[in-house]
């Protein structure tokens, strides 16, 4: 098994760097890759903030790569749920830390902390604290 960085899952969606996603392409074909849920935090940082990359675009391109048979997600359960959250307009690092929470309370004071995943009360208990 080996293990991706940012950097390759970046290129196999952008492919702005040709050989280098040839090299990400051939690597994710011919080995069991893990992927960390944190490559997985900062690529989103990185899509969204560099490519201008759409959420629907990266839920898209993580959906894929939770469903690629030889891709090994850190924790595949919380990210799926992660995604779930963020396809409802979460942030997908909030997504990712409430689902890592499993069912232990967060508190927060972020107000729009996965607002929609609660309003519909499929998020696990959250606590909004004022200060």
């Amino acid at each position: 098994m080996i293990a991706f960085d940012t950097n390759l899952l970046v290129r196999l969606l952008v492919d702005d760097a040709p050989a280098q996603a040839d090299v990400a392409e051939a690597l994710l074909a011919s080995h069991t890759v893990f992927i960390p849920k944190t490559v997985l935090m900062e690529t989103e940082w990185v899509l969204r903030k560099s490519y201008r990359k759409t959420r629907e675009q990266i839920n898209q391109f993580f959906v894929e790569l939770l469903d690629t048979e030889n891709a090994v997600i850190e924790d595949h359960e919380t990210v799926a749920s992660a995604l779930q959250w963020y396809r409802l307009g979460a942030d997908f690092a909030d997504a990712l830390h409430l689902a890592a929470c499993g069912k232990t309370t967060l508190y927060t004071f972020d107000q729009q902390f996965c607002k929609a995943a609660r309003a519909l009360g499929i998020a696990p208990e959250i606590r909004l604290l004022k200060a």
